[in-house]
C-alpha cells in the first residue's frame, strides 16, 4: 500500500453481504471548499444494505461498482482551497454527499467541508459515526418538517432503533408528550431517554392503545403490516404523519385525506449547522447516543447480516482506523 491509495470496501455488483470486499483504491483528493477526513470509524444505516442489494439509494449510486457509507467520524486530514471552518486535526462527524455517494466504507474520504461538524467532545468516534444519518433524520423530521411544539402528542414507531432513540430524545427535548412503540425489553430503556408512554408492539396495536396525536414519525413503513395507513388512525384532525422510509403512496395520501389528516414523505439532507446542534445537545448531557456492536472494515459483510437480522437497539458501527 501507498501513500496514493486506501482501503475501501467495493462492489461489483448488487446482491447479499457477500457481494462486499475490500480493495485498495486510490485516496481521494480534496477539491477547493472540501476537506480530506481520515475515517477512524463510519456507521451502518438501513439504506446502507438496501442500496447494497438494489434498492435504497442505488437509483442514485447507479451500477456498481461502488462504496457504500454515509456516517463518518474522523480527522481532517487536509483542507483544499476556500475552506474557513475547519483546519487539518479537527475532529469532525458528517453525513456528506447524501443521497449521492460519499464513500463512507474507507479510509479517506473528501466532501465539502460544512457538511461535517466537530465531532462531541463527550464521544469517541465510534459513537460519533452512529449520529450523523439517524441524528439528522430525526432533527429533521421534527424540526423542519413537523415544527414541533412544547405539548404536543409525538408518535414515534420503532423507537428503539438508530433514528427511533435519538427522535425520542429530541421530542423530548422540543417539550413534547413522546409515546413510542418497541419490543417490552426496551421499555424501560426508552422511558429513561424520554418516552412518557411506551406501547409494546408484539402485542398491543398502537391504534389500539392511544390517540389524538398530533404528529407521528414513522420509521417502519407501509410495507410491514400496512404502519403508515394505521397511523392514519392515532392522528387528530389536521395532524401530521412523516412518513420516512417508504414515502407516501397515491393510497395513502388518499386515506389521509379522506380522513382530514395531512402526509409527507421525507428525506435526509446533508446539514452541518444541525449538526452543530445536535453537537450541542450531546456534549450537555441532554441527548445519549446508543451504539450495540462494533466491527472491523473487513467484517462488514457480517455487520451488514446482523443489521438486516432486525431488532437492533441503536446503531451497528464499522471501526476503520485507530
Amino acid at each position: 500500500m501507498s501513500a496514493d491509495t486506501m482501503r475501501a470496501v467495493v462492489q461489483d455488483g448488487f446482491g447479499g453481504p457477500e457481494v462486499l470486499r475490500i480493495q485498495q483504491v486510490p485516496r481521494p483528493v480534496p477539491l477547493p471548499t472540501e476537506v480530506l477526513v481520515r475515517v477512524h470509524a463510519a456507521g451502518i444505516n438501513p439504506v446502507d444494505w438496501k442500496s447494497r442489494a438494489g434498492g435504497g439509494m442505488a437509483g442514485v449510486l447507479g451500477e456498481p461498482p461502488f462504496t457504500l457509507g454515509w456516517d463518518v467520524s474522523g480527522v481532517v486530514e487536509e483542507v483544499g482551497f476556500g475552506v474557513s471552518t475547519l483546519k487539518p486535526g479537527d475532529e469532525v462527524y458528517g453525513m456528506p454527499w447524501f443521497p449521492r455517494a460519499a464513500n463512507a466504507y474507507a479510509e479517506y474520504v473528501t466532501a465539502p467541508a460544512r457538511q461535517f461538524a466537530r465531532k462531541p467532545a463527550t464521544l469517541d468516534h465510534v459513537h460519533a459515526a452512529a449520529v450523523p444519518l439517524a441524528a439528522l433524520t430525526a432533527w429533521q423530521a421534527l424540526v423542519d418538517t413537523a415544527h414541533v411544539q412544547a405539548g404536543q402528542r409525538v408518535l414515534v414507531t420503532a423507537a428503539a432503533g438508530g433514528v427511533g432513540h435519538f427522535a425520542v430524545q429530541f421530542a423530548r427535548h422540543l417539550g413534547a408528550h413522546v409515546i413510542a412503540t418497541a419490543s417490552a425489553a426496551r421499555h424501560t430503556w426508552l422511558k429513561e431517554i424520554g418516552a412518557d408512554e411506551t406501547i409494546d408492539y408484539t402485542t398491543t396495536r398502537f391504534e389500539d392503545a392511544t390517540d389524538a396525536v398530533d404528529v407521528v414519525i414513522d420509521l417502519v413503513g407501509d410495507a410491514h403490516d400496512r404502519t403508515s395507513t394505521r397511523a392514519l388512525k392515532v392522528l387528530r384532525p389536521g395532524g401530521l404523519l412523516v412518513a420516512v422510509p417508504d414515502g407516501v403512496s397515491p393510497e395513502l395520501a388518499q386515506a389521509a385525506e379522506a380522513a382530514g389528516v395531512r402526509t409527507t414523505p421525507f428525506l435526509v439532507e446533508p446539514d452541518g449547522a444541525a449538526l452543530t446542534a445536535i453537537t450541542d445537545l450531546i456534549d450537555a448531557g441532554h441527548v445519549t447516543v446508543e451504539v450495540e456492536e462494533t466491527f472491523p472494515l473487513d467484517q462488514v459483510a457480517a455487520a451488514h447480516t446482523r443489521g438486516e437480522a432486525g431488532r437492533t437497539r441503536g446503531k451497528l458501527v464499522l471501526t476503520v482506523t485507530d
